[in-house]
């Protein structure tokens, strides 16, 4: 019987952040500069680093550095969401676009 080594794939919570992470920068990508040049640079840069870290922590092998880049990637998601909201605010995202991000953020 072969060995099935879990793959990052596998990963729900990475392949949800991997398609939030796309999911957001196509709706910045769209937005005028001074909205992207500020929030909008942050906001790709905050969800980008969620599945960035998973994939890292996935990557590591000793149980400690594993954990270090998954709390880094909660930091992120919690960043995420205060970007979220500010981008709501203000204003750049429509209500369907808040909710999606923040019900995938949760």
């Amino acid at each position: 019987m072969d060995k099935k080594y879990l793959k990052l794939n596998d990963v729900n919570a990475y392949k949800i952040a991997f398609n939030l992470s796309n999911y957001v920068w196509n709706i910045v990508i769209k937005w005028e500069w001074f909205a992207k040049d500020t929030v909008g640079n942050q906001f790709v840069r905050a969800a980008d680093s969620i599945p960035a870290n998973i994939s890292e922590g996935f990557g590591r092998y000793g149980k400690k550095n594993k954990i270090k880049f998954y709390r880094y990637s909660m930091g992120s998601i919690w960043e995420s969401f205060d970007w979220n909201e500010k981008s709501k605010i203000r204003k750049l995202l429509d209500e369907d676009e808040y909710n999606h991000i923040f019900t995938q953020l949760k």
